[in-house]
């Protein structure tokens, strides 16, 4: 059977000679009205649909954007503010770094001061010790030289010196004549 649809097909109709490129009228009209119904459906149904779902990606899109460079703005202020306290804490750090130095220094200056003074009141004390030791070996000395001269000048003269006001008189001009001949020795 479908020998005889193909032969059949194949076979020009009589007294026609029809132009198997062109098709029927029939068929151009029946494919323009289905053509005109598509573009009235695609116009009226799917582009609004599509121009509402494009606007909405491109809204969403903008809305991306606009919130990446808002957050490109926030972390560039967090940078600068970052960067001006770690600039403030450095330089606070440089001041109290040279507030110590200068705190150091008094405190060495202050232990110095103490020092000297502390040394110079101890050597004042020594030399004032020195001093009254010096006063004070003189004093024995004196006594025990006295009490030599005395034995010695009675001796000397041969009488016992017993009276304290005439031995005393004695034995400070021997210690005169004693230290005027060291004096001059010198």
């Amino acid at each position: 059977m479908l020998n005889a649809l193909v032969t059949l097909a194949a076979e020009p109709a009589e007294g026609a000679a029809e132009n198997p490129l062109i098709p029927a009228v029939y068929d151009i009209v029946w494919s323009l009205v289905c053509f005109v119904i598509i573009i009235f459906v695609v116009w009226r149904v799917a582009l609004p649909r599509m121009a509402k779902l494009l606007d909405e990606r491109s809204a969403a899109i903008e809305g991306n954007i606009a919130k990446a460079d808002e957050a490109q703005r926030e972390a560039e202020a967090a940078l600068e503010q970052y960067t001006a306290q770690l600039a403030e804490a450095r330089k606070e750090a440089g001041e109290i770094r040279e507030a110590a130095r200068e705190d150091g220094k008094k405190i060495v200056a202050e232990a110095k001061d103490a020092a000297s003074s502390e040394a110079a009141r101890i050597t004042a004390a020594a030399h004032a010790q020195i001093e009254a030791e010096r006063q004070s070996t003189l004093v024995s000395l004196r006594a025990e030289v006295g009490t030599l001269a005395v034995d010695l000048a009675g001796n000397v003269i041969g009488e016992t010196l017993t009276d304290d006001v005439r031995a005393q008189a004695v034995v400070d001009r021997f210690l005169a004549e004693l230290e005027a001949s060291e004096k001059a020795a010198q």
